[in-house]
């Protein structure tokens, strides 16, 4: 019954009616809308026991910081999180779908989700879009089968590396990483290089800043430490800028006087209540 509704059946491949209709509306006058510039910094790395997410929590708008302590690091599973670049409606959306799926998965299935599964899901989906959900992301957990860190594009290419970088300041982060990383680094070091990667993001783009959070995820526990440094401290006023009555001197006055004509007079009366 289904099947006699369909008046065709869907094409194989890539489809470019847009690309045509897009270019026909444009010259044709039609505004083009502008970009908007975001801004993130978020890491990952491997270390000897798990996995250490990082991420600074500015939030931008163009030009505008919308908010200075935003949340990216979001729970999919209790032993996989992820980290969101890019539009910040879509990385939560997105990976608040991806955590209700696997969640239904472990229910299912009664074992642990596998980080590639995560993985597999996130990059399905944004590649169904073609890259107009605008989620660049860091996926790293612990399963049964060890430690995995896994970076994804918005159009749904990924790369599985021992550290990775996403977002605007992400060039700065990778530089600190390519600096410093070695093989089997104990828990403290992961950290305090992923703070300092992210530290180098946020002093050397203008789209990252605040704070830093860090996620710990080994095969026992999590944790998420929020915040775990402050980077941009707010100064203290050292002076006033409150002005005395007659610091700025009055060098003319002019007094205008306005005509006006009267229309008309209502005057109601009203006895006073003296009970």
């Amino acid at each position: 019954m289904a099947a006699s509704l369909l008046t065709e059946l869907p094409q194989p491949g890539f489809v470019f009616e847009n690309c045509h209709r897009n270019a026909s509306i444009v010259k044709q006058g039609g505004i083009v809308p502008k970009p908007f510039k975001t801004g993130t910094t978020i890491a990952g790395i491997i270390f000897k026991d798990g996995v250490v997410l990082g991420a600074d929590t500015r939030a931008t708008d163009d030009t505008v910081v919308a908010d200075k302590n935003c949340a990216k690091i979001h729970y999919i599973t209790d032993n996989i999180y992820c980290c969101g670049a890019g539009t910040a409606a879509d990385t939560e959306k997105i990976t608040q779908m991806i955590s209700s799926q696997l969640e239904l998965h472990k229910l299912n299935t009664g074992r642990t989700p596998r980080v590639v599964t995560a993985n597999c899901l996130l990059k399905q989906m944004l590649f169904k879009y073609h890259g107009m959900i605008s989620a660049a992301l860091v996926l790293g957990g612990v399963d049964p089968t060890g430690p995995h860190l896994y970076s994804i594009w918005p159009h749904g290419s990924t790369d599985k590396l021992p550290y990775v970088t996403m977002g605007s300041g992400s060039l700065a982060a990778m530089a600190v990483f390519e600096d410093r990383y070695k093989p089997n680094m104990s828990r403290e070091e992961a950290m305090a290089l992923v703070r300092d990667a992210i530290a180098g993001g946020i002093f050397n783009d203008l789209g990252s800043g605040s704070n830093i959070d860090l996620c710990v995820l080994t095969k026992d526990k999590v944790d998420y430490v929020r915040p775990f440094d402050e980077c941009n401290q707010k100064g203290k006023r050292t002076g006033s800028y409150k002005y005395a009555r007659g610091t700025t001197s009055v060098l003319t006055t002019e007094v205008t006087k306005v005509p006006f004509t009267i229309v008309g007079e209502d005057v109601t009366e009203e006895s006073m209540d003296t009970s």
